[in-house]
Protein backbone atom coordinates (compact mmCIF):
# COMPACT_ATOMS: atom_id res chain seq x y z
CA UNK A 1 0.00 0.00 0.00
CA UNK A 2 1.42 3.45 -0.74
CA UNK A 3 0.13 6.46 0.88
CA UNK A 4 -1.25 9.78 -1.01
CA UNK A 5 -0.67 12.97 -1.08
CA UNK A 6 -3.13 15.84 -1.24
CA UNK A 7 -4.75 15.81 -4.62
CA UNK A 8 -2.72 17.60 -7.30
CA UNK A 9 0.90 17.61 -4.79
CA UNK A 10 2.53 15.30 -7.52
CA UNK A 11 1.98 17.61 -10.37
CA UNK A 12 4.10 20.16 -8.94
CA UNK A 13 7.76 20.73 -9.24
CA UNK A 14 9.54 21.35 -6.26
CA UNK A 15 11.11 24.90 -5.91
CA UNK A 16 14.97 24.70 -6.33
CA UNK A 17 17.53 26.93 -6.66
CA UNK A 18 20.58 25.65 -8.56
CA UNK A 19 23.65 25.36 -5.71
CA UNK A 20 26.21 24.54 -8.18
CA UNK A 21 30.24 24.13 -7.25
CA UNK A 22 31.12 27.42 -9.69
CA UNK A 23 33.58 30.50 -9.34
CA UNK A 24 31.01 32.72 -9.74
CA UNK A 25 27.29 31.74 -7.50
CA UNK A 26 25.18 34.74 -8.87
CA UNK A 27 22.27 33.24 -9.14
CA UNK A 28 20.74 33.40 -5.66
CA UNK A 29 21.16 37.17 -4.36
CA UNK A 30 23.21 36.36 -1.35
CA UNK A 31 25.70 39.05 -0.21
CA UNK A 32 28.53 38.27 -1.28
CA UNK A 33 31.19 39.74 1.71
CA UNK A 34 30.21 37.69 5.35
CA UNK A 35 29.94 39.83 7.92
CA UNK A 36 33.57 40.96 9.57
CA UNK A 37 35.28 38.69 11.91
CA UNK A 38 34.55 40.01 15.25
CA UNK A 39 30.47 39.10 14.15
CA UNK A 40 31.95 34.89 14.37
CA UNK A 41 33.69 35.97 17.61
CA UNK A 42 30.96 37.43 18.55
CA UNK A 43 28.73 34.96 17.74
CA UNK A 44 30.45 31.67 19.01
CA UNK A 45 30.62 33.58 21.97
CA UNK A 46 27.05 33.96 22.46
CA UNK A 47 26.42 30.49 21.31
CA UNK A 48 28.71 29.04 23.94
CA UNK A 49 26.72 30.95 26.72
CA UNK A 50 22.85 29.36 25.45
CA UNK A 51 21.56 26.27 27.10
CA UNK A 52 20.49 24.54 23.97
CA UNK A 53 18.80 21.72 26.77
CA UNK A 54 16.07 24.42 27.30
CA UNK A 55 13.52 25.55 24.38
CA UNK A 56 14.03 29.04 23.41
CA UNK A 57 12.21 31.83 24.11
CA UNK A 58 8.98 31.17 22.19
CA UNK A 59 8.03 34.81 22.07
CA UNK A 60 11.82 35.91 20.94
CA UNK A 61 11.30 38.57 23.09
CA UNK A 62 15.18 40.11 23.05
CA UNK A 63 15.48 39.57 18.97
CA UNK A 64 12.12 41.49 19.09
CA UNK A 65 12.71 44.36 21.00
CA UNK A 66 16.38 45.01 19.08
CA UNK A 67 14.59 45.06 16.15
CA UNK A 68 11.83 47.42 17.27
CA UNK A 69 14.83 49.46 18.62
CA UNK A 70 16.66 49.49 15.15
CA UNK A 71 13.22 51.04 13.50
CA UNK A 72 11.70 52.97 16.18
CA UNK A 73 8.74 50.60 15.51
CA UNK A 74 6.10 49.34 19.18
CA UNK A 75 7.98 45.83 19.66
CA UNK A 76 4.29 44.51 19.94
CA UNK A 77 4.20 45.22 15.88
CA UNK A 78 7.28 43.06 15.66
CA UNK A 79 7.60 39.04 14.60
CA UNK A 80 10.46 37.10 13.79
CA UNK A 81 10.56 33.49 11.80
CA UNK A 82 12.70 31.27 10.04
CA UNK A 83 13.23 33.18 7.25
CA UNK A 84 10.85 35.50 5.41
CA UNK A 85 9.65 33.29 3.39
CA UNK A 86 8.16 31.94 6.52
CA UNK A 87 6.67 35.41 7.79
CA UNK A 88 5.10 34.94 4.24
CA UNK A 89 3.19 31.76 4.98
CA UNK A 90 2.03 32.80 8.82
CA UNK A 91 0.33 36.06 6.73
CA UNK A 92 -1.05 33.10 4.64
CA UNK A 93 -2.40 31.06 6.94
CA UNK A 94 -3.75 33.69 9.21
CA UNK A 95 -4.96 36.04 6.14
CA UNK A 96 -5.41 33.23 3.57
CA UNK A 97 -6.48 29.87 3.90
CA UNK A 98 -9.71 28.09 1.80
CA UNK A 99 -12.07 30.68 0.61
CA UNK A 100 -9.80 33.48 0.60
CA UNK A 101 -7.78 35.05 -2.70
CA UNK A 102 -4.29 36.62 -2.82
CA UNK A 103 -3.05 39.04 -5.25
CA UNK A 104 0.44 39.33 -7.04
CA UNK A 105 1.55 42.40 -10.01
CA UNK A 106 3.49 39.88 -11.94
CA UNK A 107 6.26 39.46 -12.74
CA UNK A 108 7.27 39.57 -9.35
CA UNK A 109 8.68 37.26 -6.44
CA UNK A 110 8.03 33.63 -7.17
CA UNK A 111 7.09 32.47 -3.90
CA UNK A 112 4.08 34.65 -3.21
CA UNK A 113 2.20 32.06 -5.90
CA UNK A 114 4.06 29.19 -4.63
CA UNK A 115 3.16 29.93 -0.52
CA UNK A 116 -0.49 30.83 -2.10
CA UNK A 117 -0.69 27.18 -3.16
CA UNK A 118 0.84 25.49 -0.04
CA UNK A 119 -1.68 27.62 2.28
CA UNK A 120 -4.63 26.31 -0.15
CA UNK A 121 -5.51 30.14 -1.10
CA UNK A 122 -7.01 30.90 -4.26
CA UNK A 123 -4.48 33.00 -6.54
CA UNK A 124 -4.91 35.94 -8.71
CA UNK A 125 -2.53 37.92 -10.83
CA UNK A 126 -2.60 41.37 -12.96
CA UNK A 127 0.36 42.13 -14.78
CA UNK A 128 2.97 45.27 -14.18
CA UNK A 129 2.74 47.90 -17.46
CA UNK A 130 6.18 47.43 -19.51
CA UNK A 131 8.32 49.38 -16.94
CA UNK A 132 7.34 47.00 -13.84
CA UNK A 133 6.06 50.11 -11.98
CA UNK A 134 2.97 49.83 -10.06
CA UNK A 135 0.55 52.40 -11.56
CA UNK A 136 -3.18 53.76 -10.61
CA UNK A 137 -4.53 51.09 -13.33
CA UNK A 138 -2.68 48.04 -11.02
CA UNK A 139 -4.72 49.51 -7.62
CA UNK A 140 -8.27 49.93 -9.96
CA UNK A 141 -7.58 46.35 -10.93
CA UNK A 142 -6.51 45.02 -7.68
CA UNK A 143 -9.71 47.02 -6.33
CA UNK A 144 -11.94 45.10 -8.44
CA UNK A 145 -10.36 41.87 -7.75
CA UNK A 146 -11.44 42.48 -4.38
CA UNK A 147 -8.48 39.85 -2.50
CA UNK A 148 -8.05 39.15 0.74
CA UNK A 149 -4.22 39.19 0.69
CA UNK A 150 -2.04 41.68 -1.73
CA UNK A 151 1.91 41.12 -2.15
CA UNK A 152 3.99 44.09 -3.33
CA UNK A 153 7.60 43.31 -3.97
CA UNK A 154 9.79 46.51 -3.44
CA UNK A 155 12.23 46.71 -5.20
CA UNK A 156 10.59 43.81 -7.05
CA UNK A 157 12.36 40.83 -7.90
CA UNK A 158 12.90 40.14 -10.56
CA UNK A 159 12.75 43.09 -11.98
CA UNK A 160 14.84 45.08 -9.42
CA UNK A 161 12.95 48.16 -9.84
CA UNK A 162 11.55 49.67 -6.02
CA UNK A 163 7.57 50.30 -6.41
CA UNK A 164 6.20 53.82 -5.51
CA UNK A 165 4.98 54.33 -1.86
CA UNK A 166 2.77 56.55 -2.65
CA UNK A 167 1.27 53.89 -4.96
CA UNK A 168 1.16 51.28 -2.41
CA UNK A 169 -0.46 53.53 0.33
CA UNK A 170 -3.24 54.16 -2.82
CA UNK A 171 -3.70 50.24 -2.95
CA UNK A 172 -4.61 50.03 1.10
CA UNK A 173 -6.83 52.45 0.92
CA UNK A 174 -8.85 50.85 -2.27
CA UNK A 175 -8.83 47.73 -0.23
CA UNK A 176 -9.21 48.57 3.54
CA UNK A 177 -10.09 44.84 4.40
CA UNK A 178 -7.52 43.28 2.74
CA UNK A 179 -3.51 42.48 3.73
CA UNK A 180 -1.21 44.57 2.07
CA UNK A 181 1.87 42.59 2.33
CA UNK A 182 5.30 44.55 1.22
CA UNK A 183 8.12 42.03 0.97
CA UNK A 184 11.42 44.54 1.19
CA UNK A 185 13.64 41.99 0.80
CA UNK A 186 15.96 44.32 -0.66
CA UNK A 187 15.13 47.93 0.41
CA UNK A 188 18.76 48.25 2.05
CA UNK A 189 19.73 48.60 -1.21
CA UNK A 190 17.48 51.25 -2.63
CA UNK A 191 14.33 52.50 -2.86
CA UNK A 192 12.06 54.36 -0.16
CA UNK A 193 10.36 51.49 2.54
CA UNK A 194 6.72 51.78 3.70
CA UNK A 195 6.94 51.43 6.93
CA UNK A 196 6.04 54.81 7.44
CA UNK A 197 2.40 53.75 6.05
CA UNK A 198 2.17 51.27 9.07
CA UNK A 199 0.78 53.49 11.42
CA UNK A 200 -2.08 55.34 9.57
CA UNK A 201 -2.70 52.41 7.33
CA UNK A 202 -3.11 49.05 9.88
CA UNK A 203 -3.62 46.44 6.99
CA UNK A 204 -0.20 47.46 5.85
CA UNK A 205 2.74 44.98 6.86
CA UNK A 206 6.77 45.11 5.98
CA UNK A 207 8.18 41.93 5.66
CA UNK A 208 11.96 42.21 5.88
CA UNK A 209 15.17 39.59 6.20
CA UNK A 210 18.69 38.89 7.53
CA UNK A 211 19.36 36.77 4.30
CA UNK A 212 20.33 39.98 2.20
CA UNK A 213 21.78 43.38 3.82
CA UNK A 214 22.72 41.48 6.83
CA UNK A 215 24.92 38.98 5.32
CA UNK A 216 22.87 36.14 7.06
CA UNK A 217 21.53 33.98 4.12
CA UNK A 218 22.62 31.09 6.33
CA UNK A 219 20.97 31.85 9.39
CA UNK A 220 17.64 31.76 8.05
CA UNK A 221 16.16 34.69 9.52
CA UNK A 222 13.40 37.22 8.88
CA UNK A 223 10.97 39.55 9.97
CA UNK A 224 7.48 41.63 10.38
CA UNK A 225 6.87 45.13 11.10
CA UNK A 226 3.30 45.28 11.58
CA UNK A 227 0.36 46.52 13.67
CA UNK A 228 0.01 44.58 17.04
CA UNK A 229 -3.43 42.98 16.01
CA UNK A 230 -1.18 41.39 12.75
CA UNK A 231 0.99 39.84 15.33
CA UNK A 232 -1.72 38.89 17.53
CA UNK A 233 -2.85 37.12 14.57
CA UNK A 234 0.27 35.39 13.75
CA UNK A 235 0.22 33.70 17.25
CA UNK A 236 -2.34 31.74 16.30
CA UNK A 237 -0.81 30.35 13.34
CA UNK A 238 2.66 29.60 14.52
CA UNK A 239 4.25 26.78 15.56
CA UNK A 240 6.00 26.52 18.77
CA UNK A 241 8.76 27.40 19.59
CA UNK A 242 9.18 28.23 15.61
CA UNK A 243 12.53 30.22 16.02
CA UNK A 244 15.27 28.24 17.81
CA UNK A 245 17.67 29.72 20.74
CA UNK A 246 20.75 29.72 17.50
CA UNK A 247 18.94 31.71 14.80
CA UNK A 248 17.72 34.07 18.34
CA UNK A 249 21.33 35.16 18.78
CA UNK A 250 22.68 34.47 15.51
CA UNK A 251 19.66 37.98 14.89
CA UNK A 252 20.72 39.80 18.00
CA UNK A 253 24.42 39.24 16.92
CA UNK A 254 24.02 40.74 13.52
CA UNK A 255 22.20 44.02 14.72
CA UNK A 256 25.14 44.54 16.96
CA UNK A 257 27.13 44.39 13.94
CA UNK A 258 24.74 46.35 12.14
CA UNK A 259 27.13 49.06 10.93
CA UNK A 260 29.57 46.88 9.78
CA UNK A 261 26.83 45.04 7.88
CA UNK A 262 25.47 48.76 6.27
CA UNK A 263 29.44 50.09 4.96
CA UNK A 264 29.37 46.69 2.71
CA UNK A 265 26.32 47.89 1.10
CA UNK A 266 28.13 50.34 -0.31
CA UNK A 267 30.55 47.81 -2.50
CA UNK A 268 27.71 45.89 -3.60
CA UNK A 269 25.56 48.87 -4.81
CA UNK A 270 29.07 49.77 -6.70
CA UNK A 271 29.23 46.22 -8.24
CA UNK A 272 25.43 46.34 -8.90
CA UNK A 273 25.93 49.65 -10.92
CA UNK A 274 29.26 48.54 -12.67
CA UNK A 275 27.19 45.77 -14.25
CA UNK A 276 24.25 47.52 -15.42
CA UNK A 277 26.37 50.31 -17.10
CA UNK A 278 28.50 47.52 -18.70
CA UNK A 279 25.52 45.70 -20.39
CA UNK A 280 23.77 48.79 -20.87
CA UNK A 281 27.21 49.80 -23.32
CA UNK A 282 27.40 45.89 -24.89
CA UNK A 283 25.73 45.80 -28.46
CA UNK A 284 21.78 43.56 -28.49
CA UNK A 285 21.98 43.90 -24.31
CA UNK A 286 19.06 45.00 -22.39
CA UNK A 287 19.33 45.99 -18.40
CA UNK A 288 16.21 47.40 -16.19
CA UNK A 289 16.95 49.49 -13.77
CA UNK A 290 17.49 48.14 -10.58
CA UNK A 291 17.67 49.44 -6.63
CA UNK A 292 18.39 45.78 -5.94
CA UNK A 293 21.44 43.76 -5.34
CA UNK A 294 20.99 42.16 -8.67
CA UNK A 295 20.14 43.24 -12.68
CA UNK A 296 17.74 41.93 -14.93
CA UNK A 297 18.64 41.77 -18.20
CA UNK A 298 17.94 40.62 -21.84
CA UNK A 299 21.00 39.05 -23.94
CA UNK A 300 20.47 39.36 -27.85
CA UNK A 301 19.76 35.83 -29.27
CA UNK A 302 18.77 32.51 -27.60
CA UNK A 303 18.88 33.41 -22.79
CA UNK A 304 18.77 30.24 -22.31
CA UNK A 305 21.83 29.32 -24.34
CA UNK A 306 23.53 32.45 -23.21
CA UNK A 307 22.93 31.26 -19.47
CA UNK A 308 24.30 27.58 -20.52
CA UNK A 309 27.52 29.25 -22.19
CA UNK A 310 28.46 31.53 -18.63
CA UNK A 311 27.71 28.52 -16.92
CA UNK A 312 30.34 26.11 -18.43
CA UNK A 313 32.80 29.18 -17.81
CA UNK A 314 31.86 28.83 -14.44
CA UNK A 315 29.44 31.69 -13.63
CA UNK A 316 26.04 30.63 -12.67
CA UNK A 317 23.39 33.54 -13.46
CA UNK A 318 19.17 32.91 -12.90
CA UNK A 319 17.60 31.73 -15.51
CA UNK A 320 14.37 33.58 -15.69
CA UNK A 321 12.69 33.24 -19.11
CA UNK A 322 9.92 31.83 -18.16
CA UNK A 323 9.33 34.72 -15.80
CA UNK A 324 10.40 37.55 -17.95
CA UNK A 325 10.62 36.75 -21.51
CA UNK A 326 14.42 35.80 -22.31
CA UNK A 327 16.05 37.28 -19.79
CA UNK A 328 18.72 36.39 -17.00
CA UNK A 329 19.51 38.25 -13.11
CA UNK A 330 22.53 38.50 -12.18
CA UNK A 331 23.63 38.87 -8.41
CA UNK A 332 26.32 41.90 -7.50
CA UNK A 333 29.04 39.72 -6.12
CA UNK A 334 32.79 40.63 -5.26
CA UNK A 335 34.97 42.55 -7.78
CA UNK A 336 36.69 39.48 -8.99
CA UNK A 337 33.19 37.61 -9.59
CA UNK A 338 31.78 40.90 -11.72
CA UNK A 339 35.11 40.88 -13.63
CA UNK A 340 34.52 36.79 -14.53
CA UNK A 341 30.49 37.32 -15.67
CA UNK A 342 31.66 40.08 -17.96
CA UNK A 343 34.37 38.42 -19.32
CA UNK A 344 32.42 35.44 -20.14
CA UNK A 345 29.29 37.59 -21.48
CA UNK A 346 31.52 39.21 -23.60
CA UNK A 347 32.99 35.74 -24.71
CA UNK A 348 29.55 34.21 -24.81
CA UNK A 349 28.40 36.80 -27.49
CA UNK A 350 31.06 37.01 -29.32
CA UNK A 351 31.31 32.68 -30.00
Amino acid sequence: MTAEPRPGLREVAPYVSPQLDVPARLNTNECPLPLPAGFADDLAEAVRGLSLNRYPDGQMRELRAAIADVHGHPVDGVWVAGGSNEILTQLLSAYGGPGRTSLTFEPTYLLHTRLSWLTHTTHAALELPADFVLTVDQVAGAAAAEPDVVFVCSPNNPTGNAQPVATVSALADALPSALVVVDEAYVEFGGESALPLVASAPNVVVVRTFSKAFALAGARLGYLLADPAVVEDLQRVRIPYHLSALGQTAGLVALRHRDDALAALVAIRDQRDRIAGALAATDGVTPYPSDANFVLFEPPGDAVAVWQGLLDGGVLVRDLTAVVPNALRVTAGTPAETDLFLTRLEEVLAA
